[in-house]
């Protein structure tokens, strides 16, 4: 290694190698990335949690990256072949690509036709055509036929001549690594229709006749062309325009044929120099072309095509992982009794009442809607719940019949209005998978299946961070094809999003569910099944410290979770705070010298803010600690989630037949893409706002306008009934489109460095519907 580990990741965060060596050594040692960040900042110059997790990934890829290396230099020095140039070559080498390229001549292989011509004696043929082409090639290779070698003449010398030099050059890693960028940066992707395939394969029709530049494709769009692939629909091509511009045999070298024989010093043959040519030179041309075409280039293509899926999914991934933190970190109700409706029309509408502590309580089934419509019945039967349990919320799922059941809640408010109930649609993405899996079957062993669901509606409006966890993230609903990429990295990246929003905002030990604790730093599934267990068998837990009783739980694991554990009205003010217990002594020192109680200097914000944190530092607390404890005193335990607050549906917009352009809308924005964010407005269908049509400056990533959970207003712009799609816009000014440009698939515009200007009349909305297609 000429740069080590530490000193490169330092060098792509910008931080000292200090810094990067001393969160290694934790990580190495078992601490986690959310202990590190929050109770270890003198130790690592305060990186934060981003730059830790970005850390962690590149450690995992640079030790993989020295794991290969040290395999291929012991393959290259068992085969005598290891010099003291390659191996400089290999220790440089800074990327797996880079590495594979030097190895692939001596990358253990198949018997190759070029093996079989070098057995044949026909290297020293192939390598005085390459050296001296004035050499005529037939003449040179009549003293290679020998039959008994399987070089029956002149022809067969020639071809296993040219096989040789076809893998000399194929396997040069300066080559590869030039011919590499510039089909990465020249190469189109063309996208056709597979015969036959037209009404099967409708939904990807605008992939039936598509190209674009391949480093210019969007996530979204290239893992909907490669889905379309695998599924049948698509065959995908990638091709060079300088090719298709110079069709047959005739047609000059393109730049990369031009790129391979300037490497070895090939000339172009008489015919496209005008020029005396040398004997050999149409030979080396013809072989130089076949090596592009029968090897380098079919190599190349699936390389870069697998690389084009790689950064899709590596994007689709960060998509989904910045909205499943949004959607997790969304503002809780809080501990109010909740009733939760899991919508249904022939099933029946479930309803399950749980308490300010999300236990379920009383549970029934109504049917309002077709085919009994007992609406009478269902109103009467949710507002005696709400009397008997003293229901503050409803909480109803977002699936079919949930607009009907929206106005059947509404209805109870209206009748009842002195029980003051509040109502609110949720995202029920996810509550089928809770409510059959093994820890809902424990949680409730005699309750059905579809109860359970509305229990995990009514809970998600609660908390949703706590009912959320308990899920499969995939299961979530907002990623784009997240069922389309690398299914373990999208788990991993998942579950580090899940980990990092836990220990944000802390867990109460005394009410948290075991799948909530197990998210928690140090903590596993067994050690959080230990916990719930002793707290069932012993109740509450009193300190922090009580902790070190549960069975397996040491000292090592209480360090990295301790300060995530909240225990609320216990013996100790500081357990209820993000103060961790190694840092109590320092809290003691600050009330001696204030002469005031723990529970007296909680919360006192100006007694707090005028303290000096040097003068409470030493050698065992610096002052990013101090700050964040005396932040922390003042107050204690915050939640950093947002405010609660909640969308209200237009009345009599329930379908999409209800929907007209100009309409302006409330709703919840349900998913943030790369190309805009969908918005829940109540109709069954969530509509598109464009990534143009976000804000009324440009907007290079929608994250950074909207995220997953916010309430919006919306204008409609476009309605396409045929394939239920929806334009939105937030630009409430924006004029709506002209009917015509519904189906009209123009071109979207590129992003400008500039402020875009307001679009014209239907130009946006055409760009903007083509955008959803393509989206979708």
């Amino acid at each position: 290694m000429i740069t080590s580990i530490t000193q490169r990741i330092a060098q792509e965060l910008f931080v000292h190698p200090n810094q990067v060596q001393a969160a290694v050594d934790l990580l190495d040692g078992g601490a986690t990335v959310p202990f590190i960040s929050r109770y270890r900042k003198e130790a690592t110059g305060s990186l934060d949690d981003t730059q830790m997790r970005t850390l962690e990934e590149r450690l995992r890829y640079l030790r993989e990256l020295e794991e290969r290396r040290s395999a291929i230099l012991k393959s290259v020095a068992e085969q005598g072949k290891l010099s003291a140039e390659l191996e400089k070559e290999l220790l440089g080498a800074d990327s797996k690509v880079r590495l594979e390229d030097l190895y692939l001549p001596y990358k253990p292989k198949r018997r190759t036709k070029a093996m079989i011509a070098r057995e044949a004696g026909l290297e020293p043929l192939a390598e005085v055509l390459l050296a001296d082409p004035m050499r005529v090639p037939e003449e040179a290779a009549l003293a290679y036929v020998d039959a008994d070698k399987g070089v029956a003449d002149v022809k067969a010398a020639l071809e296993g001549a040219r096989h040789i030099l076809m893998e000399k050059f194929s396997e040069d890693a300066e080559l590869l690594g030039k011919l590499r960028d510039y089909l990465w940066d020249n190469g189109v992707l063309k996208s056709t229709l597979v015969a036959g395939k037209e009404i099967e394969g409708a939904k990807f029709r605008d992939y039936f006749d598509s190209r674009e530049p391949l480093k210019a494709i969007p996530s979204h769009r290239a893992l909907a062309q490669l889905r379309g692939r695998n599924e049948g629909f698509l065959q995908l091509a990638l091709v060079l325009e300088e090719d298709e511009q110079a069709q047959g045999r005739a047609a000059p070298p393109n730049r990369c044929e031009q790129m391979i024989a300037r490497r070895f010093l090939v000339k172009p043959p008489l015919a496209q120099t005008g020029e005396g040519g040398r004997p050999a030179d149409k030979w080396l041309n013809e072989t130089v072309r076949w090596a592009w075409r029968v090897k380098i280039f079919l190599h190349l293509d699936l390389e870069l095509t697998s690389r084009l899926r790689e950064a899709a999914e590596a994007e689709a991934i960060r998509v989904f992982a910045r909205n499943l933190h949004d959607l997790l970190l969304a503002a809780p109700a809080g501990p109010r009794t909740t009733i939760g409706l899991d919508p249904g029309l022939r099933s029946g509408v479930k309803v399950a009442v749980v308490d300010t502590t999300g236990k379920l309580v009383d549970f029934s089934t109504i049917y309002p809607h077709e085919p009994k419509r007992e609406w009478e019945k269902s109103v009467a039967v949710i507002a005696a719940l709400a009397t008997k349990h003293r229901a503050e919320l409803i909480s109803i799922g977002n699936g079919t019949a949930s607009r009907e059941t929206d106005k059947l809640a509404n209805e109870v408010i209206k009748r009842h209005p002195d029980l003051k109930l509040q109502k609110l649609v949720v995202s029920e993405a996810g509550a089928s998978v809770y409510s059959a899996s093994e820890l809902a079957a424990r949680e409730f062993p005699d309750v059905d299946v579809t109860i359970r669901g509305a229990v995990s509606i009514a809970r998600r409006l609660q908390d949703p961070l706590a009912e959320l966890v308990k899920i499969d993230p995939k299961s979530i609903g907002v990623g784009q094809y997240q069922h389309d990429v690398n299914q373990y990295d999208l788990a991993r990246g998942l579950d580090a999003v899940v980990e990092d929003c836990v220990n944000k905002v802390g867990v109460d030990v005394n009410t948290a569910s075991a799948p909530l604790l197990a998210r928690i730093s140090g903590l596993n599934a067994t050690l959080a099944g230990n916990i719930v267990d002793y707290r069932d068998q012993y109740g509450a837990f009193s300190s922090r410290s009580a902790l070190k009783k549960v069975p397996r739980l040491g000292d090592k694991t209480f360090e990295q979770a301790a300060g995530f554990l909240r225990i609320m009205n216990g013996d100790n003010p500081l357990d209820a705070s993000a103060v961790h217990p190694e840092s109590y002594p320092l809290v003691e020192r600050i009330v001696a010298r204030l002469k005031v109680g723990i529970k007296g200097l909680i919360g006192d914000s100006n007694t707090l803010r005028r303290l000096a944190p040097t003068e409470f530092t030493d050698e065992k607390f610096g002052l990013p600690t101090v700050k964040d404890i005396l932040s922390e005193l003042e107050k204690p335990g915050r939640d950093p989630r947002p405010e609660f607050k909640t969308a209200t549906f237009q009345e009599g917009v329930e379908e999409l037949k209800d929907l007209q352009p100009g309409m302006i809308l409330e709703g919840v924005v349900t998913n943030v893409a790369n190309f805009g964010a969908f918005v829940d407005i109540g109709v069954h269908q969530d509509g598109l706002v464009h990534i143009s049509a976000l804000a009324q400056k440009f907007v290079k990533d929608p994250h950074s306008i909207v995220k997953a959970g916010d309430v919006v207003r919306v204008k409609v712009l476009e309605i396409d009934p045929i394939r239920r799609r929806i334009a939105l816009t937030m630009r409430l000014s924006d004029d709506t489109a002209p009917a015509a440009s519904t189906l009209r698939n123009e071109p979207s515009r590129k992003p400008q460095a500039k402020r875009e200007p307001a679009p014209q009349v239907g130009g946006a909305m055409a760009a903007a519907m083509a955008k959803l297609r393509k989206g979708g």
